[in-house]
């Protein structure tokens, strides 16, 4: 917060003074005049207690805070004492309790110990005050937000009977001049500051007068923009150009694996600059999740087009409500209409060479016709084995028609022609007999004249008789939820603490003394030492320095406190958990028989009264404040009271998960869609291994989000070990059906029992059942064997005769005849190559039915994940 300057001025009440007489025109003898009036300092300055002072309130922001107010105690003409004022300590004037509502904690600043009296009464006291308030910040349009924050003005324990507070200077002033004198504002803009006095229709007066200033200030976006949005957008776009890149030739996955990666070390690094905060999210968090889910999602779907591009050939044909709805009118929508349907004529001329192929080897007789021209005949042989050789690539590479459907329905959905749009978007009294003080006149000088007595008994507990406790009644406004540290398990707030008891020394006759109430300073009376006893830390909130004390011995205490306590956090739901904190009121030493605790009003007023007032709470909300009165008895035989009171605070999970949850969600779906791609084809290990790198870089970034505490772990924790655990697990899967592809050919034949348990039984339960076996159509002999038949001595006895055969051969048949055989020895190694040894396929078909059975169980406990977050969600946001 910046350093705040704050100028009070209380204007002069005119009425009747006493006025001071000086012996001489020097300072020493000013100041033997005024040491009977610094014996009243312990009261409001005013002849009549029924006059109240009006309190003129302005500041500048800047770090000095100036009070003026009028003691009608004091004056003197200054020709006689030859001194118009005289700087004299604060310590022995009566100061207001002006304070500020939304401060937090003590004031800082360096203390300045004199003021200022002028000869008309008038006290000026000036000193600096380093103002930490809270403030409800709306960060929703976070870095272009404007934020109002006030500032109240008003006394802490005087009510406006006897303090009012008006505006001294117009706020057009405050602001011009707050500008001009500021020294730093880092961050922030200040726009204007205005003002607002609350008006109170109670005629009695017995309320606090409060006069707000609201201080507008707007944050300085450029840096934001420069080092969050712009970067950010540029990493979208390329995301968007990369849909430019052709699927067929290049891997697109990767590329988007990796531009995923280094969208999450971009939030990593800018993960300080971004609002931590529970009761709102900012837009640019819903931009960045929403950035981070459209890359995920064009990722899924480059999967699929990979998958598609690879496996389509294998699969069913198109329905036909997707070839309607996607091919025909997605189609038309996108400007990518649906091809038109040719005639299959590579078909047609495949089916008529394996049906003509199929004649030739079927007919004995064909080959034998005197009639057939040999030359033809070999041309007839080659064009078959051309067909076989066209076949068997065209069905590895192309796929079948329905292949190409699958295809086309995919790339309906990424043809970059159309836009990207950015979405830019919480006291009973003591019924005992009592010596009455005597007033000798009717005014607060009289009444403090008889309290003096009083005042050197603060010491003793303010009873006539010992062995009657004093009924202390406790009651408190919860004003506001600082924060929760789960790892010390620390609870941090700020109350509004009000006691009442009753001191049997301080009855007076309100008609004999003019007043029913004054307000004294506490240091004059005794204060009960009622503790909380889970307070940790001392309490830094700003001081008020003055009770209520009334006619019958009621003494009201109120003051701020900024409790630090301690409170068993169960953070195993987290961030769904709920919270219930104790404050355990008692008093430190005392027991029953001197002190007894009362509550005042009921829990249900309190918990009423605390959400009307709640200034601040951050990612909690206040559910529920009970509060039960306990006997506690000691080792000695006696016992005290204590009042507990039972605070319900429930988190708030939004924050947690969009920043957490549903990115951790994305990341394990792209692993659960990485099964889908080829392997085969695509380096499927690299990928996940770059996706676990970007987890762990995600971890990383959202370290600080995650509680810390060592007795219990929180159920998020376990949830993102998992997601971890099973991205491992399924990277080492994929090493293991790799090294299968590539090096099965080399294995020995997978073990009988590995073959029932895998093939047989996991294979039918995963859907993957051993192949039937079945007759090759087409037997293709191996040239090289057949050159081996050739060579044999059986073969040597028709040499000759074969010799002078071809002597007599056209020059173009023995050409052929070299071509086919050629030709033939190519088809033998692509079917080797193609289809392999029976051993190896059962060692592949062995780590497909692996990577089916993990995709299953990637499935199942996804599922279960998402079902169990979203009941245990809903149920904590119902519970009360």
């Amino acid at each position: 917060m910046p350093t705040v300057v704050i100028l009070i001025t209380l204007l002069p009440v005119f009425c009747s003074t006493a006025e001071v007489n000086c012996s001489q025109p020097d300072q020493p003898s000013l100041l033997a005049a005024l040491s009977p009036a610094f014996d009243l300092r312990a009261i409001r300055p005013v002849e009549d207690q029924q006059t109240y002072t009006n309190i003129s309130v302005y500041f500048t922001l800047y770090g000095i805070l100036g009070v003026w107010w009028r003691n009608e105690f004091i004056s003197w003409d200054p020709e006689q004492c030859g001194i118009h004022s005289i700087s004299l300590p604060k310590e022995k004037f009566w100061v207001p309790d002006i304070v500020i509502n939304e401060f937090m904690e003590e004031n800082k600043a360096p203390s300045v110990p004199y003021v200022y009296l002028f000869n008309d009464g008038t006290v000026k006291d000036a000193f600096p005050v380093r103002v930490v308030s809270s403030c409800n910040l709306n960060i929703y349009t976070f870095p272009f937000d404007i934020q109002n924050c006030s500032l109240t003005f008003n006394s802490y324990i005087y009510y406006a009977t006897e303090i009012r507070v008006f505006l001294g200077r117009d706020t057009e002033i405050t602001t011009e001049l707050s500008k001009k004198v500021m020294t730093t504002m880092g961050e922030w803009e200040l726009l204007d500051i205005t003002t607002n006095k609350r008006v109170n229709n109670d005629e009695s007066g017995l309320y606090i007068d409060m006069l707000a200033f609201y201080i507008r200030v707007r944050r300085r976006s450029t840096m934001y923009v420069v080092n969050l949005l712009l970067p950010s957008c540029f990493l979208i776009t390329l995301d968007l150009f990369s849909f430019l890149l052709p699927p067929k030739s290049t891997d697109r996955s990767a590329f988007k694996m990796t531009l995923i990666l280094g969208y999450s070390v971009f939030l990593l690094i800018m993960n300080d600059l971004l609002p931590v905060t529970g009761n709102t999210i900012p837009l640019i968090n819903v931009f960045f999740s929403l950035c981070l889910a459209l890359m995920v999602a064009s990722l899924l779907e480059t999967i699929l087009i990979t998958n598609l591009l690879s496996n389509s050939s294998d699969f069913s044909p198109v329905p036909r409500w997707i070839r309607v709805l996607v091919l025909n009118f997605l189609g038309c929508l996108v400007c990518m209409p649906r091809k038109t349907e040719k005639p299959k004529d590579s078909e047609q001329r495949k089916n008529a060479v394996v049906t003509g192929f199929e004649s030739d080897e079927g007919s004995p007789g064909m080959g034998q016709s005197a009639e057939e021209d040999k030359a033809l005949h070999e041309l007839r042989s080659l064009s078959h084995i051309l067909q076989a050789i066209r076949s068997e690539v065209e069905q590895q590479q192309k796929g079948n028609q329905s292949s190409e459907e699958w295809i086309q329905c995919c790339q309906l959905k990424v043809k970059p022609s159309k836009p990207l749009f950015v979405l830019i978007s919480l006291l009973t009294l003591g019924p005992f007999s009592s010596a009455i003080l005597n007033c000798s006149q009717p005014s607060p000088a009289s009444l403090l004249s008889s309290l003096k007595p009083v005042f050197e008994l603060n010491s003793i507990r303010p009873v006539i008789n010992m062995s009657v406790p004093t009924q202390v009644r406790i009651s408190f406004t919860l004003f506001g939820i600082l924060g929760v540290d789960e790892k010390t398990q620390v609870l941090t707030t700020f109350i509004w603490e009000s006691l009442e008891w009753k001191n049997d020394f301080t009855l007076w006759n309100p008609e004999e003394c003019g007043v029913e109430w004054m307000a004294v300073a506490r240091n004059l009376l005794w204060v009960p030492d009622i503790v909380i006893n889970e307070f940790m830390e001392k309490n830094t909130a700003p001081d008020v320095p003055y009770t209520y004390l009334h006619y019958d011995g009621i003494v009201y205490d109120a003051k701020p406190v900024r409790v630090v306590s301690s409170c068993s956090l169960n953070i195993y739901l987290f961030p769904f958990d709920v919270q219930n904190c104790t404050y355990t009121f008692n008093s430190y030493l005392h027991s029953r028989s001197a002190i007894q605790l009362e509550l005042i009003g009921t829990s249900e007023e309190i918990l009423q009264l605390s959400k009307d007032e709640m200034a601040t709470m951050g990612e909690w909300q206040l559910l529920n404040i009970t509060s039960r009165k306990v006997v506690i008895p000691t080792i000695e035989g006696s016992s005290y009271d204590e009042l507990r009171f039972f605070i319900s605070l429930r988190r708030h999970s939004t924050m947690y998960v969009v920043n957490l949850l549903i990115p951790s969600c994305f990341l394990i779906t792209v692993d659960l869609f990485s099964f889908m791609l080829p392997i085969q084809t695509v380096d499927r290990s690299s990928f996940k291994m770059t996706l676990v790198l970007g987890y762990t870089v995600f971890l990383l970034s959202t370290n600080d989000l995650l509680p810390i505490t060592g007795n219990t772990i929180p159920l998020i924790n376990f949830f993102l070990s998992l997601c971890l655990t099973m991205m491992v697990t399924s990277l080492l899967e994929t090493i293991f059906i790799t090294n299968l592809l590539q090096g099965s050919a080399h294995y020995n034949p997978p073990p009988h029992w590995i073959r029932m348990f895998v093939l047989h039984i996991l294979g039918r339960l995963v859907l993957l059942p051993p192949k039937p076996e079945h007759q090759e159509d087409l037997v293709i002999k191996n040239p090289d064997a057949q050159e081996m038949v050739d060579g044999s001595p059986l073969s040597k006895e028709n040499e000759t005769t074969e010799r002078k055969g071809t002597l007599k051969e056209d020059e173009t048949l023995q050409v052929l005849k070299n071509l086919g055989r050629d030709l033939q020895a190519i088809h033998h190694h692509v079917v080797l190559h193609l289809k392999r040894s029976p051993s190896s396929e059962e060692w592949i078909r062995i780590g497909f039915i692996i990577d089916r059975l993990l995709f299953i169980f990637y499935i199942l406990f996804i599922l279960v994940s998402f079902i169990s977050i979203i009941i245990i969600w809903v149920t904590s946001y119902y519970s009360v």
